[in-house]
């Protein structure tokens, strides 16, 4: 009896553990579907939609692209473009299936056998999360949470997602879906950011190494970055473990895999932020106008584009040959320069600014000040006035801009702002004048450190620059001719002519008078007493008209003296006003967007020219006419010489120009020398460059470096040397076009050279 009811007890102990066993199991089991169910239906918090399942809420940069197919630019929240799988190189995709999931293809979303392994293991021989689930993390929820319980539902929910995904997607969609959303850091968020900031190519264009770097990337982006020197080793050591896994896979040979662990690697790094690039101005230019863009086309549903969210895809006008080509003669000619203003500037004790008052010198940097970020900064904490200007003088670490890169010092904000305003700056614009797509546009040295846009912004005495507006006048008013004489004398206009409150005697510029001379060759040589008599002719008002036909909306006044350049207009303005006597008499407004997209390549806003007839083929070929003389024994004439140049000229980059073809151009000078400028145009190209400091108190103090000829003009012939070398532009060198049955006689007798020197008088001499 004893030993059967011993039996029956380990029996019965036998079936409670049993019994155990399977409620456990079937309340375990029930549960985890439970608990599935629940993540499935939102009960644990947010699950996606089947539409956002479809269409994945994502920041998309919006994608500045070049007329020659170039992203140049991107507005984003986050650096992202999503690119497809087809243009994902194979070794890439092998790289990343090796790596990260090599049952991939194999699973539906949830790779069983890795799980199992990862819970029996405790995680010892690595993680369990696929690629779906890894996108479906960066899609839905991010970087998991520290709390435990917290880091199970998103788990759980982790793998609802990502099973949806595999019914929803193709295996290439979820591979291309993630890489575009993983950060790589350094602002690169997608593999075509990562691609282009680390390698400086399109992900197509990788090679078997570099992917197998961007691959190990994911692991750990920030610990695994190629861009930091000191982490050199391990990523080596991380992208020799990809290439390990690709061999593993049967992705790659393994003699190919030892040459390439053997080999240092080697970056193309590009950090992509607003500040950098090319065509930085026009980029931050084209951000104000999408701005306003959003707000006068909306969604259909009336919201509003994000720029910085929605991807779109802004087709703009600019050549990124082109931009760079004027970014780099901005470059090198300023550079250069800029040591020769420095050097004028030692023995200055107010330096830069030349002959002003200490009261004056005050207000320019009273104001600065009061303009500045740490102004804003300091006023915005609460800081006092007295605080705040105390700050200015106490000596402070900074990095300060130099041509040759930001170097460290020490100095105090209040001596900073003196040195920025040593600096020469440049605006320069290009266009084509048959279309009025402009296709360089650079509107300062540094974006950086020099926010304003000499483009767009800043409005700029022109100097002779605009004496082909009252030769114009006269042309089609008088019926001149470009070789009509007129006499080189002295000139006077009485007071109260055309409202001056003075009489006026304008002198030229070595204070001599040549007599009889060819508007053609006073045009040339900047001959002011012809200006003047000119303007006394037709009247300052029919020359103002005239400006206005031709786009200029800057104020000018309708005084006598803008005959010698007293007005201020933006080298956007003077490029198209130049355009239109290239373009046969039609004004073409200045066009910088062709079309925009949305990301799915949907049209959203296509552009078209603005023209208006201005004046008559004729007219405009006579003008033309006239600034071809410019060029060949005027001013402009250096463009047409080869070598360094004579004495003085070691700073001023030479003359390595030795341009054969026809080119219409006119330089300017204006007041002490403070505005430099230079008008050149052949056939399909218009281009304008000023030169000068941000202060009109500061600059050179003799015209051998501080004229238009010395300032701008080498940075066109820079500039054209360097598009003409580059076949793919096919920028003219031919002559302008003649209109059939010229009336005007254009055909002149060629002057013996008289001057060829352009020193143009103070405008500050004549009353207006």
């Amino acid at each position: 009896m004893a030993t059967n009811k011993a039996n029956n007890s380990a029996g019965n102990t036998f079936f409670k553990y049993v019994k155990m066993f399977w409620t456990i199991f079937i309340v375990g089991f029930f549960s985890v579907i439970l608990f599935f169910l629940l993540a499935s239906w939102g009960a644990l918090g947010h699950m996606p939609t089947f539409d956002q399942l479809e269409n994945p809420d994502s920041n998309v940069a919006t994608e500045i692209i070049s007329s020659d197919g170039v992203t140049i630019g991107k507005f984003y929240l986050e650096n992202r473009t999503p690119v497809k799988y087809a243009d994902l190189p194979q070794h890439l995709v092998q790289a990343l299936v090796a790596t990260e999931d090599e049952r991939f293809y194999d699973h539906s979303g949830i790779d069983a056998r890795g799980t199992l392994r990862a819970v029996f293991t405790l995680g010892g021989s690595g993680g369990a999360s696929t690629i779906t689930q890894q996108l479906a993390k960066n899609l839905f929820h991010g970087e998991g949470s520290r709390n435990i319980i917290e880091r199970i539902i998103q788990k759980g929910k982790e793998w609802v997602i990502a099973v949806r995904l595999e019914r929803q997607y193709t295996k290439q969609e979820i591979i291309a879906m993630y890489l575009n959303t993983v950060d790589f850091v350094n602002n690169a968020v997608g593999i075509r950011s990562a691609s282009k900031t680390y390698f400086g190519k399109e992900p197509k264009d990788l090679t078997v190494e570099e992917s197998a770097i961007i691959v190990g990337m994911l692991k750990n982006p920030s610990l695994y970055n190629p861009a930091r020197e000191s982490r050199r080793k391990i990523v080596t050591d991380r992208r020799n473990t990809v290439l390990g896994q690709m061999v593993k896979n049967g992705f790659l040979k393994p003699e190919v895999k030892e040459k390439m662990t053997g080999k240092a690697y080697k970056l193309d790094f590009n950090p992509e932020n607003h500040n950098e690039g090319i065509a930085t101005y026009f980029r931050e230019y084209l951000r104000d106008f999408m701005k306003k863009w959003v707000k006068e086309h909306p969604k259909e549903d009336g919201s509003e584009y994000d720029i910085y969210r929605d991807g779109l895809k802004i087709y703009v006008t600019l050549d990124s040959r082109m931009q760079k080509y004027a970014e780099e003669a901005v470059h090198d000619h300023l550079a250069n320069l800029q040591e020769e203003f420095f050097i004028g500037q030692e023995k200055n004790e107010n330096a830069p600014f030349v002959r002003i008052s200490k009261e004056e010198t005050n207000r320019i940097l009273d104001r600065a000040m009061k303009n500045s970020e740490r102004w804003r900064i300091m006023s915005e904490a609460g800081k006092s006035e007295d605080e705040i200007r105390a700050s200015f003088n106490k000596k402070t670490e900074m990095r300060v801009f130099s041509w040759k890169g930001e170097r460290d010092t020490i100095m105090t904000p209040l001596d900073s702002i003196r040195y920025y305003k040593h600096f020469l700056q440049a605006g320069l614009m290009s266009m084509d004048p048959e279309t009025g797509q402009v296709k360089a546009w650079v509107g300062g040295i540094d974006h950086k450190h020099f926010k304003y846009d000499h483009v767009e912004q800043g409005a700029r005495q022109v100097g002779s620059t605009f004496k082909p507006f009252v030769y114009a006048t006269a042309i089609e008013q008088l019926h001149y001719t470009p070789c009509d004489t007129i006499i080189d004398s002295p000139f006077s206009m009485p007071k109260g002519k055309y409202g001056i409150d003075a009489d006026w005697h304008p002198q030229n510029s070595n204070g001599k008078f040549q007599g009889p001379v060819t508007l053609k060759y006073a045009l040339a040589h900047s001959i002011n007493t012809v200006s003047a008599k000119l303007i006394d002719q037709v009247g300052p008002n029919a020359v103002v008209d005239l400006t206005k036909k031709l786009g200029i909306t800057s104020d000018i006044p309708e005084q006598p003296a803008i005959a010698l350049g007293a007005a201020e207009i933006t080298v956007r303005e003077m490029v198209a006003a130049y355009s239109t006597f290239a373009n046969k008499g039609m004004y073409i407004k200045p066009m910088v967007i062709t079309r925009i997209e949305d990301k799915n390549g949907v049209e959203l806003f296509r552009n078209a020219p603005v023209t208006r007839e201005v004046m008559s083929k004729d007219v405009a070929y006579a003008v033309i006419k006239l600034l071809e003389g410019v060029t060949e024994t005027g001013s402009g004439g250096r463009l047409r010489w080869g070598g360094a140049g004579g004495t003085g000229y070691h700073r001023m980059t030479g003359y390595p120009y030795a341009l054969t073809n026809p080119i219409a151009g006119k330089t300017g000078t204006t007041q002490n020398q403070s505005d430099g400028w230079f008008m050149g145009m052949v056939p399909n190209l218009a281009t304008g460059v000023w030169v000068g400091n941000e202060d009109r108190s500061a600059h050179f103090k003799s015209l051998t470096y501080g004229q238009g000829a010395t300032m701008a003009l080498p940075i066109w012939g820079i500039f054209m040397k360097k598009c003409y070398a580059d076949d793919n532009l096919n920028v003219s060198q031919k002559p302008f076009e003649r209109p059939d049955n010229l009336s005007i006689k254009v055909d002149c007798w060629k002057p013996v050279e008289k001057d060829t020197t352009e020193v143009e008088l103070e405008v500050d001499e004549f009353d207006f």
